[in-house]
């Protein structure tokens, strides 16, 4: 007997080894676990917070948005491990008790009421797919969920689980599934919102709300039941949960900023997942809806552009390049942020800003708007009237043309051009032309988001730097001038006091409108001391639109957006160093009146020329008076250094001044009429 029962413990023991053997040799030949890496994620674009822009489906046409448990309520969770594994804290992957209760209903039952799979089972089914429910592919499913509790902690495998759940269609993930159903990112949901999210993995497809929203509807509040025989949550919020209405339809994926967060995606790096924009969804959306409003407003065809940028940093914070990317009849997909539009008067400001510095004006110096020609070019005003002797301060708060082709015809419309495209915008001229008078009223092309780079300049204080919308961009912006401080105040300190549109409170935005010739587009950009917004209104195909006009059109739009920024505006900067407070009346003589340079001069008074010292010299200055020399002008001539009149010493033609340090400096000589010369030294 003893024998026989050795016999048998020794095949016993032999057929246990030889079953171990195979079982350790079956689990080699799976191979390591996969843990996820090689799953192909949604591409998502986000904001400077990282809340969601837009996403982009897989390359196989999934929508599957990464997730972690952070971004998830936290009830959501709580009712995925009460319903689906309530010991999923402490078992190793495989949970014996719930194992045990599935054989034995096999047994009593004859058929299987329960899989007794854990949600770590369930991410290693989700990270191997596999159609066939057979006792190996069971047995496989536990081995490798023992697998990813070795290699991966308990977040990390609900991490896989909210990403890869399958949730009806191409919905895979909680967080794609909260978008499409419920229209919302899941950290903030409803119980009945929580229980729909648990129960619908278990059969996707026959539980899709889209589909089958009474399955849906029951199968969510099954869940809801079950938590309450546990006692995990009231009876009262159990009732109220199951009144919520459940979604019947499945909501399009966000797209915020489409246009710039497509640009960004073609942009990208192959393999990038996530793309971080500076744009800041809580003022894009408000703009968005704004623009969509106004353009309804306005017609069928008008489209409507709005840029808000941080000047400060150069950041854009708003870019709704359409009223409504999915509108094809107002070409909706047309990036009209940059298309190259006529700007209208809003370049009036850099031409009396260039006039500020060269101190040939002050924003109280008389000019006349009056009737005038330049050869075969005669401007008119806009209303077809004339003002006749007005303040620069007035001439430009009411958009005059006459003087402003006057002041640009002193400044040189070449050197206009060559200052704005040195300052970082990109000027457009008409096939064949070269700058001249008309570009002050718009007879030139330029964008949106350069226009708003131009007048966020002026609210640096002269300063431009390039917009970005990436995060990633590494390297600081690098400055580029525009103006001098002083005269950026200038223009700055006159266009806060325009008048605003109907309705709206002035004294608070600095800004200036325009309007295309033909009623093509209007314009409105202006800012306060920390950001900066430009607005286009137009046709995307150029069509004239009659009565459009930049202060009805484009200006009221531009106060709601300020308004939908989320803060009250904030104040100017204060007056640099320079800036001259005085009635016209108390101007230097050659300030107090505007004179165009052409009409001065005959044989017996030329103009002033600066003789000494030449344009480009390099000057020591050792701390001495330094020397200018003048030839012609009226008396009494005034110098100003850096559009700053300076107290001299010296007889009429021989000027002495104490220079303010090193740098860069430019000379200028006014005479009584207003002829001006003007010489730039560096001071050494």
């Amino acid at each position: 007997m003893w024998h026989r029962l050795r016999v048998a413990a020794l095949s016993t023991a032999a057929i246990v080894t030889v079953a171990v053997g195979a079982f350790a040799g079956w689990v080699h030949s799976l191979g390591p676990v996969p843990l996820g890496e090689t799953m192909e994620f949604s591409t998502v674009v986000v904001d400077r917070n990282g809340r969601l822009l837009r996403p982009y489906a897989t390359l196989d046409g999934r929508w599957r948005l990464p997730a972690t448990v952070k971004d998830v309520d936290p009830r959501y969770l709580d009712l995925l491990i009460a319903y689906e594994d309530k010991r999923f804290r402490q078992h190793f992957g495989v949970d014996p008790v719930a194992v045990g209760r599935a054989a034995l209903q096999l047994v009593s039952n004859g058929r299987i009421v329960s899989g007794g799979s854990t949600l770590t089972m369930q991410v290693a089914r989700l990270l191997e797919p596999r159609t066939d429910r057979t006792f190996i592919a069971k047995l496989r499913q536990a081995v490798r969920a023992v697998h990813l509790e070795h290699k991966l902690t308990k977040d990390e495998i609900l991490t896989l689980y909210l990403g890869l759940a399958p949730y009806g269609g191409n919905l895979e993930g909680t967080r794609a599934a909260s978008l499409a159903y419920f229209g919302k990112e899941p950290r903030r949901l409803s119980l009945g919102e929580a229980a729909l999210l648990v129960a619908i993995p278990q059969s996707p497809e026959v539980r899709r709300p889209d589909r089958s929203p009474l399955a849906a509807h029951k199968a969510r509040d099954r869940v809801l039941d079950r938590v309450a025989l546990a006692g995990k949550l009231p009876a009262d919020e159990i009732a109220q949960a199951k009144a919520e209405p459940s979604p019947s339809m499945r909501r399009a994926m966000p797209a915020l900023a489409p246009h710039a967060a497509e640009q960004a995606a073609a942009a990208a790096a192959p393999g990038t997942k996530a793309i971080g924009l500076t744009i800041d969804a809580t003022i894009q959306k408000p703009l968005e809806d704004l623009a969509r409003e106004r353009a309804h407003a306005l017609g069928p065809d008008i489209a409507v552009a709005i840029m808000a940028v941080d000047h400060t940093t150069g950041e854009v914070l708003a870019r709704v390049a359409s009223a409504d990317y999915f509108d094809e009849r107002r070409a909706g997909q047309v990036d009209m942020t940059t298309a190259v539009r006529s700007p209208g008067s809003t370049l009036k400001p850099f031409i009396y800003g260039l006039a500020f510095e060269d101190g040939i004006i002050h924003p109280e110096t008389l000019i006349e708007d009056r009737p005038i020609r330049y050869g075969t070019y005669a401007p008119e005003n806009f209303d077809l009237t004339f003002q006749g002797t007005v303040t620069i301060r007035k001439a430009l708060q009411m958009s005059l043309n006459v003087p402003a082709v006057s002041v640009l015809q002193a400044i040189n419309a070449n050197r206009l051009t060559a200052r704005i495209t040195d300052a970082g915008a990109r000027f457009v001229l008409p096939p064949g032309e070269t700058p001249g008078l008309a570009m002050g009223l718009g007879g030139v092309g330029i964008s949106l988001s350069d226009l708003t780079m131009l007048y966020a300049g002026l609210a640096r204080g002269g300063n431009t730097i390039a917009l970005t919308e990436r995060r990633d961009s590494i390297a600081a912006p690098a400055q580029r001038r525009l103006l001098d401080p002083v005269a950026a105040w200038y223009v700055g300190n006159v266009m806060i006091g325009t008048p605003p549109p109907e309705n709206a409170a002035g004294g608070r935005i600095a800004f200036k409108t325009g309007t295309s010739y033909g009623y093509r587009d209007a314009w409105s950009v202006g800012f306060d001391g920390k950001r900066t917004v430009g607005v286009w209104v137009g046709r995307p195909d150029g069509v004239p639109v009659p009565g459009l006009v930049g202060r009805s059109a484009a200006a009221p739009i531009l106060f709601d957006a300020f308004a939908r920024l989320g803060s009250l505006p904030a104040a100017l900067p204060k007056a640099p160093k320079g800036v001259i407070f005085a009635a016209s009346n108390r101007l230097p003589i050659p300030l107090q009146r505007f004179r165009p340079g052409g009409l001065a001069s005959d044989n017996t008074n030329p103009a002033p020329k600066i003789v000494f010292p030449p344009n480009g010299a390099r000057l020591a200055s050792e701390n001495a008076d330094m020397a200018l020399k003048i030839s012609g002008g009226m008396q009494p001539l005034t110098l100003l250094v850096n559009g700053v009149p300076r107290q001299t010493e010296g007889g009429q033609r021989t000027m002495f001044f104490t220079p303010d340090g090193p740098g860069f400096a430019r000379l200028t000589v006014m005479d009584a009429r207003g002829a001006v010369d003007s010489v730039v030294v560096r001071i050494e």
